[in-house]
């Protein structure tokens, strides 16, 4: 949603970048074969990646240049991505290091205290990548947990904690998951990190709005700080490279954010703030040509590859990015990441709430486009796991917002693009999934949904579960039971849980049942709040639905 007195701004692109756009036009600016030259030049990056910087010396690196932590992400069975991005100065837009590369040694050790070290080596931080590192460490035993640290000159970063997946065979007995989304630095603090930096899971799925393009005030919006003062590049939408650059310095100097990341592997998909709101395919929300919006997504792009700990496959060519991919974890769960903004169709109807039309319920109507429609389906066919997991971004389920008596849906949501769910509904009902479950963020509120086959017939086979996770920050404290609480769960029978509160949620997906936690917290405007758990489920294997712990 655009917050009241959100603006449009004119382009900060250079004029002839822009125009080297235009030239090549809308739909040729994605498919010629100069394409990405033409962006790599527009994003002043070169095309090959790696230019030839000299080296810098890291004993003149006089200040930690491990201000925004480390992180590991994308467990496989033999293998495990590590990340770290070096800023000494976060806040500057060189981070505080000149344009020559940085060798980084890396240790990855079966023990916290680094006795037992399994794998080191080396890595170059290039200038050209922001001086972000991803280390792909492979040759690992399955089902272990590692520690791992890097290494600049004297310098010597915090200490994180990852692991493998378990073989491919493997009868793994249970998997915790932890659910978060929507993270908006101006609207709170992230005290719901903190907490999950605690908790015991095996995992964390990130499932979009990481970052707001939205302006950030000197006192950090409604953290309203007292103690120290933010520069003023913070307070303006970002656009261009260096603005989403920056954007992610100031999130990542967050230390309950640090704490989350070191403690656990994150798997990321984005929804639609990393680069703008609502946008849809290269279809912007503010009114610029579509060529111009292009430019500003491959810069956001590019910004999320060097900030999140994503492997060389998620590497970004222009404004085009592989992030749906597949993860299993033995022959519990099969997670197929889904990305609903990079190729949906617009939203029909103007976006909104609206009544659906035959516009919304069109068959063209496609959510996150017809190839990865088929991907998903045809991993459903080949899965021999229990549980198919699906983390992506908008609420799946109906979601009736009744008013007047008229019934309008979101057209951002599954709900506008039902012929697309119905597609992905049959695809799971032929390839025979018995324990569907999908984990949402988006809509700064926790939900529990059971997947009707069909929505509009309540007494219809529960084919899954849909579980949404609360956001972090997003939408200020909130409220338990937010006003249309009730009418909510009437208009919606397989509805099963509201809160309006902040926090996250936990998954212990089983062998025989799955256990939901929605964790909340009762304040981010202020520091420090409590962590509760405001309600419990279970869905049991082969009899999907769910039912109060």
């Amino acid at each position: 949603m655009t917050p009241a007195g959100h603006q449009q701004h004119p382009s900060q692109h250079a004029p002839e970048l822009r125009a080297a756009a235009r030239h090549l036009g809308r739909r040729r600016f994605l498919t010629v074969t100069g394409a990405a030259a033409a962006l790599a030049f527009a994003t002043n990056l070169p095309t090959a990646g790696v230019a030839g910087a000299a080296e810098l010396d890291a004993a003149k690196i006089t200040e930690n240049p491990f201000t925004l932590g480390v992180g590991s992400g994308d467990p496989q069975t033999t293998s495990v991505l590590l990340w770290t991005r070096l800023a000494p100065s976060p806040y500057q837009a060189d981070s505080g290091l000149p344009q020559e590369r940085v060798t980084v040694r890396w240790e990855l050790a079966g023990d916290e205290s680094f006795r037992r070290v399994v794998r080191r080596g080396t890595a170059v931080a290039h200038p050209e990548f922001h001086h972000s590192v991803h280390v792909e460490v492979g040759y690992l035993d399955p089902d272990r947990v590692f520690y791992y640290r890097f290494r600049v000159g004297s310098w010597v970063s915090e200490t994180g904690r990852t692991r493998t997946a378990p073989s491919s065979r493997s009868r793994v007995a249970e998997l915790t998951l932890a659910a978060v989304s929507c993270q908006a630095y101006h609207d709170g603090y992230f005290t719901a990190y903190g907490h999950l930096a605690e908790d015991d899971v095996d995992v964390v799925f990130h499932l979009g709005d990481y970052l707001y393009e939205y302006a950030v005030s000197s006192v950090g919006g409604a953290r309203n700080y007292t103690d120290r003062v933010l520069p003023d590049l913070f307070n303006r939408e970002t656009i261009t490279l260096e603005d989403y650059r920056l954007r992610y310095a100031l999130y990542k100097s967050d230390p309950d954010l640090r704490a989350a990341h070191a403690a656990h592997p994150f798997v990321v998909t984005w929804d639609d703030h990393e680069t703008e709101n609502n946008y849809a395919d290269d279809i912007p929300e503010n009114d610029v040509p579509p060529e111009e919006f292009l430019l500003r997504r491959a810069a956001a792009y590019r910004a999320y590859w060097e900030n999140q700990p994503l492997r060389l496959p998620q590497r970004p060519d222009g404004p085009d990015m592989r992030l749906y991919r597949r993860l299993t974890w033995g022959r519990l769960a099969q997670f197929d990441i889904l990305d609903t903004r990079q190729y949906r169709t617009n939203q029909a109807n103007g976006d909104g709430w609206k009544t659906p039309t035959p516009e919304s319920e069109a068959e063209s109507q496609t959510l996150p486009g017809t190839e990865q429609e088929r991907w998903l389906i045809d991993g459903w066919k080949q899965s021999n796991a229990l549980w198919n997991v699906v983390p992506q971004q908008v609420v799946f389920a109906r979601r009736n917002h009744a008013t007047a008596g008229n019934t309008t849906l979101s057209m951002d949501s599954w709900d506008g693009y039902p012929a697309s769910r119905e597609r992905l509904l049959a695809g799971a009902e032929a390839a025979g999934v018995e324990n569907l479950m999908v984990l949402t963020g988006d809509v700064h509120v926790s939900y529990g949904f059971d997947i009707k086959r069909d929505f509009a017939d309540q007494g219809s086979r529960t084919l899954g579960t849909e579980i949404v996770a609360t956001s972090i920050s997003s939408g200020r404290d909130g409220a338990a039971r937010p006003a249309n609480w009730a009418g909510y769960l009437a208009a919606n029978p397989h509805m099963k849980h509201y809160n309006g509160q902040r926090g996250y949620a936990t998954v212990a997906l089983g062998r025989d049942s799955a256990r939901v936690d929605f964790k909340t917290v009762s304040a981010v405007t202020t520091p420090g709040a409590a962590i509760t758990t405001a309600a419990s489920f279970v869905t049991e294997v082969g009899d999907q639905g769910l039912k109060p712990a």
